[in-house]
């Protein structure tokens, strides 16, 4: 028996560097202290040359951990909330939603920036970081279970899998290569910049945003078209 996806509790999946964020984070922290040789290294990791986990992992280990304080200072600073997110967690508050922040972004950041909105932590992945050898390394809390072998280092689908698709309306919002494997699995998928391109290239049925409030509407027209 099929169970209808109305019949199913509705969890989001977000992402957090240029999603929730405007800009990257990662690239951004990197392109400001612009150590030698990093841009090749973001390449190779957006071409997907390089596995997600390698790629950040050695952006960071070109910064000597002593710039922590610069490091961390600059990474909270820099952050640009985009529009209507403060709004869609409201909306999922009201409607039921479970919401989960899924980010290959750095706790250091992460944490801080989303403090304001009142996400209980056990609701925010991301991974961790060690300032205390000579340079900056990651930590990768939430490694890929066995059914993922893209070495992502904070596997989101890992995370969605805990969900079971009969169980759950899983949606997913992103803009990257972190979230390619995740709108695989996704029975909706909220997509801009790389995620959106990626999809074109599979097939992936989507719906492009630039506000959270391009969600909200999208979510409230479907919510309105299902009730007839």
């Amino acid at each position: 028996m099929t169970v209808n996806n109305t019949a199913k509790k509705r969890i989001v999946f977000c992402d957090f560097d240029g999603t929730i964020t405007v800009n990257d984070n990662i690239i951004a922290i990197i392109k400001h202290f612009n150590p030698e040789g990093w841009e090749k290294i973001a390449e190779q990791t957006i071409s997907q040359e390089l596995s997600i986990k390698d790629g950040v992992g050695q952006l960071f280990r070109l910064l000597p951990a002593s710039k922590q304080k610069e490091v961390i200072a600059f990474g909270i600073s820099n952050a640009r909330i985009r529009e209507g997110f403060s709004n869609f967690l409201a909306y999922c508050r009201e409607n039921q939603i479970e919401f989960y922040v899924t980010s290959g972004g750095i706790d250091f950041f992460v944490y801080p920036i989303l403090e304001q909105f009142g996400i209980p932590s056990d609701h925010i992945y991301c991974n961790g970081s060690d300032f205390t050898g000579e340079r900056i390394e990651i930590l990768w809390p939430n490694p890929c279970d066995e059914h993922c072998s893209n070495d992502c280092g904070m596997c989101k689908t890992t995370i969605m899998r805990r969900f079971p698709a009969n169980q759950y309306e899983r949606i997913i919002i992103g803009d990257s290569v972190t979230d390619f494997e995740g709108a695989k699995l996704a029975d909706t998928v909220f997509s801009r910049s790389h995620l959106t391109v990626k999809c074109n290239e599979l097939g992936l049925p989507h719906h492009e945003y630039e506000t959270f409030h391009d969600i909200i509407n999208y979510m409230n027209a479907e919510r309105t078209t299902n009730s007839l």
